[in-house]
C-alpha cells in the first residue's frame, strides 16, 4: 500500500515526520533512483526502492524499549568527542532504534528508545504535555515562597516563563533539599535553569518517570522492552488522544456542574410481627368407657389452644348434654372444672 514518503521515513526510524519533510525538500530522498522533492509523493516499500542519503529503507516491526541511562553517558548514537553513548548500552537490540528526547550528560534516568517514528513525534510534541518526573537535589534549605515559585512558574534566563509544575519536598539533608518535581514541558536543561532562577543550583538530578513509565526495577545501564498494554496506552494517550490529563488537584471546580444530591433514605421500619394464629376450637376427646360398669359413662374433655385440659365433663350414656355451655369461673379467674367420675369399684368373689 502506497503511503506518503515522510510517513515511511518516520516509521522506519530514520527521523521524525517533520525532519523527514526537511530531508525530502532537501533532495536527500530517492524513489527508484529518482530524487523526490514533493511532500505529497507516495511510495510502497514492498515494490519501490526508497533511499535516504543512499541507504535503503527497510520495514521493521516497531519496537519500544525503556532505558535507565546512567550518568556520564551521552544521549546520542554517535559522539564526535568519543564519549560513551547510549548506543553502547543497546547493542543487544537488533533493530535500529533512536532515543525519544534526550537527557543531560550528568543526568540519569528514564529514556524511551524506539523505531516508531509516529509515537516518538507525538511524545515530543509540546501540545501533548507529556509528564516528566524528576528527583532533584537543590543547594540550601528552600523556603515556602521558593517552592511556590517553582510550582507556579519562574522566568528563565532567556525570558521564557515555565508552566505550572507539581512539586513536594522529599527530605532535607546536610543543609540541602531533595524535591520531587513533575513538569509537562521539555525545555533544554529546564530543571537546572529553574533552580538557577531562584538562586538554588541543582546539585544532582535524575529522571524517574517519563510518560507514565518509571525506572523502577531497572539499574543504571539496563533496559527492558515495553509490554503490549504499555504501548497501547501510550498510543491511546498521545497519538490518538490529546495528551496528558490534569491531575485531580489541578482541576478547577469553576464551571463544573454540581453533583445531584442523593435522596434521603426513608427511615427503616421494623418488620411487622406476624399475627398470631387463631386459637383452635376446643377439641372434644371422648374417654374410653370404664370396664366392668353396667351403666357406662362418657367423659368429655375440653382443651385450650395449647392442648391443656380446660374442662372435663362426665355424663351417662344415652343422656342428652349441651357442650356449648361454659363452666362457671373460679374466684381467681380460672375455669373450674368438674371432677371426673371415678371408676366403680368391683369386688372379687371370696374363695369358699
Amino acid at each position: 500500500m502506497a503511503e506518503r514518503l515522510q510517513k515511511l521515513i518516520a516509521q522506519s526510524g530514520v527521523a521524525s515526520r517533520r525532519a523527514a519533510e526537511e530531508l525530502i525538500v532537501g533532495g536527500r530522498v530517492r524513489v527508484n533512483g529518482r530524487v523526490i522533492k514533493e511532500l505529497g509523493a507516495k511510495a510502497d516499500l514492498h515494490h519501490d526502492k526508497v533511499e535516504v542519503d543512499g541507504k535503503r529503507l527497510v520495514t521493521e516491526r516497531p519496537v519500544h524499549y525503556l532505558l535507565h541511562k546512567p550518568r556520564a553517558v551521552v544521549t546520542t548514537l554517535d559522539d564526535p568527542e568519543g564519549r560513551d553513548t547510549i548506543a553502547d548500552l543497546l547493542r543487544g537490540i537488533p533493530e535500529r532504534v533512536f532515543p525519544v528526547g534526550r537527557l543531560d550528560y550528568h543526568t540519569s534516568g528514564a529514556i524511551l528508545v524506539t523505531n516508531d517514528g509516529e509515537l516518538a513525534q507525538a511524545l515530543l510534541h509540546p501540545k501533548k504535555q507529556v509528564p516528566k518526573q524528576y528527583i532533584a537535589k537543590l543547594k540550601g534549605l528552600l523556603e515556602v515562597k521558593e517552592l511556590d515559585a517553582l510550582r507556579n512558574g519562574v522566568v528563565l534566563d532567556d525570558g521564557y516563563r515555565t508552566k505550572k509544575a507539581e512539586l513536594f519536598v522529599m527530605r532535607e539533608e546536610g543543609g540541602n533539599t531533595w524535591i520531587h518535581i513533575t513538569i509537562f514541558e521539555g525545555k533544554n536543561r529546564q530543571i537546572h535553569r529553574m533552580g538557577m532562577a531562584i538562586g538554588r543550583p541543582v546539585m544532582r538530578l535524575s529522571r524517574v518517570g517519563f510518560a507514565g513509565l518509571t525506572t523502577e526495577g531497572l539499574r543504571p545501564g539496563d533496559y527492558r522492552e515495553l509490554y503490549g498494554h504499555e504501548v497501547e496506552k501510550l498510543k491511546k494517550d498521545y497519538v490518538l488522544g490529546g495528551g496528558a490529563q490534569p491531575t485531580p488537584a489541578a482541576k478547577s471546580s469553576a464551571g463544573s456542574k454540581p453533583k445531584p444530591r442523593a435522596k434521603p433514605r426513608s427511615p427503616s421500619r421494623k418488620p411487622t410481627a406476624a399475627p398470631r394464629a387463631a386459637t383452635p376450637r376446643a377439641a372434644i376427646k371422648p374417654a374410653a368407657p370404664s370396664r366392668g360398669s353396667k351403666a357406662a359413662a362418657t367423659t368429655t374433655t375440653r382443651t385450650d389452644g395449647r392442648g391443656r385440659a380446660a374442662a372435663t365433663r362426665t355424663v351417662k350414656r344415652g343422656a342428652t348434654t349441651r357442650l356449648g355451655a361454659k363452666p362457671a369461673a373460679s374466684p381467681r379467674g380460672r375455669v373450674a372444672s368438674k371432677p371426673a367420675a371415678g371408676r366403680p369399684r368391683t369386688s372379687k368373689p371370696r374363695k369358699a
